[in-house]
C-alpha cells in the first residue's frame, strides 16, 4: 500500500513538474480572467498542459473603465489559484511564458521589451499598442531582441475568417464587414485600437496583407471605412458606436452558388480558439500572426484616422508608415 501511495505521489508530481507556467501582465481586462478560467477551471483540452500561475497588476493607471476593474479582478485571479506579483521581473522568474494582456496600449512597449529581453515568447493583446508609432518601436525592439512574440484580435479566429484563409473558398474578391466601435473616445489612443481593431482585424485575415489606399467617413453613429487592396480588390468596414454587432459577408471569386454568392460572416467566436492559438504558439514557437502582418493593420486603422480627419479624402498605407516614422 505503502508502494503504491509513492507512486501516485510520483506521477503527481511529475505532472506538476511538466506543466508549462504562464503569467500574465495586466488586470485591467476581462480577457485576463477568460483566459485563466479556460486554463485552471474548465481546463479546455486545447491548452492542456499549460497553467496560469502569477500575474502583475498593472495596466492602465488613469483610464477609469479599466482601473476600476482591479479589485474585482485581483479577487478571482487569486481564488483560480494566482499569484499577484509586484513587478514584471518578479513574474518572469516565476514563469515560462507571458500573456501581456494590458488594456492601455500606451503601456505595452515598455512592458514588451522587458519580456522580449527575458527571451520568454509572449502574446501580446490587442491592440499591439495605442498607436502606429508605439507599434513600430515595439516592432523595431521584436527584431533586436529576437524577440518571439505576435498580437491579434480574438475575431481573426471566427471559422468564416479561418476558412477564407485557408483557402475553402478560393481566392476572396471582397469583403464588407460590420462590427463595434468604442462608446467612448479614448484621448490616449488612436481612436480605432480602442476598440474598432475587432474590425480591422478580420477584414485583413480574410483578404490578406496589401492593404494600399484607405478612405474613412465618420458620423456620431458610425465609421465607415472604404480600403483598395495593391492588386484593385476592395474591402469595406462598418464600424457602429452603439451596437453591439458583428455580422458582414466575404464575396469570394468563384462562388459555389451564384444565387447566394456571398459567404455571411459568423463573427465573434469566443476566448477559447485564440488561446489555443497561443499555446500552440508557446509550445511550437511558431508565430501565426507575421509581424508584419499585424504593423499593416496598425497602420490600416493610422490611415482610416487620418482618413476621417480630413473629410474622407484617401489616405495611403505608405503616408500613414511615414507620418509615425516607419517605412
Amino acid at each position: 500500500m505503502k508502494q503504491s501511495i509513492l507512486a501516485v505521489c510520483a506521477v503527481m508530481a511529475m505532472a506538476v513538474a511538466a506543466e508549462t507556467k504562464v503569467g500574465i501582465i495586466g488586470l485591467d481586462t476581462s480577457h485576463a480572467i477568460a483566459f485563466t478560467k479556460i486554463m485552471n477551471v474548465t481546463k479546455d483540452p486545447g491548452v492542456a498542459g499549460f497553467r496560469m500561475v502569477a500575474a502583475y497588476q498593472w495596466g492602465s493607471k488613469d483610464i477609469v473603465s479599466s482601473t476600476n476593474r482591479y479589485p474585482k479582478y485581483i479577487a478571482q485571479m487569486q481564488e483560480m489559484g494566482v499569484e499577484i506579483v509586484p513587478s514584471i521581473a518578479d513574474l518572469l522568474a516565476k514563469v515560462d511564458c507571458v500573456c501581456l494582456e494590458t488594456n492601455d496600449g500606451r503601456e505595452h512597449y515598455a512592458q514588451a521589451v522587458e519580456v522580449f529581453k527575458s527571451g520568454k515568447p509572449v502574446f501580446i493583446d490587442k491592440p499591439l499598442a495605442h498607436n502606429l508609432t508605439d507599434a513600430l518601436k515595439i516592432y523595431k525592439a521584436g527584431k533586436q531582441y529576437n524577440a518571439k512574440y505576435f498580437s491579434s484580435s480574438a475575431l481573426r479566429y471566427g471559422n468564416v475568417a479561418k476558412d477564407a484563409r485557408d483557402g475553402v473558398y478560393g481566392k476572396i474578391r471582397g469583403a464588407a464587414l460590420i462590427s463595434p466601435s468604442p462608446l467612448e473616445e479614448q484621448g490616449t489612443h488612436n481612436f480605432y485600437t480602442w476598440y474598432g481593431i475587432h474590425g480591422f482585424e478580420p477584414l485583413v485575415a480574410i483578404m490578406g496583407m496589401g492593404v494600399d489606399k484607405v478612405s474613412c467617413f465618420r458620423n456620431d453613429t458610425d465609421d465607415v471605412i472604404n480600403a483598395v487592396w495593391k492588386d484593385g480588390r476592395m474591402g469595406e468596414l462598418r464600424l457602429q458606436r452603439k451596437s453591439w454587432i458583428y455580422s458582414g459577408y466575404v464575396l469570394p471569386e468563384k462562388p459555389k452558388d451564384k444565387k447566394n454568392p456571398v459567404v455571411i460572416f459568423d463573427g465573434y467566436p469566443g476566448y477559447e480558439p485564440l488561446l489555443r492559438e497561443i499555446i500552440t504558439f508557446f509550445k511550437t514557437g511558431i508565430v501565426p500572426v507575421p509581424n508584419e502582418e499585424t504593423l499593416e493593420i496598425m497602420a490600416f486603422m493610422e490611415a482610416a484616422e487620418m482618413s476621417a480627419k480630413r473629410g474622407g479624402a484617401p489616405v495611403t498605407i505608405a503616408e500613414a508608415m511615414a507620418a509615425c516614422g516607419g517605412k
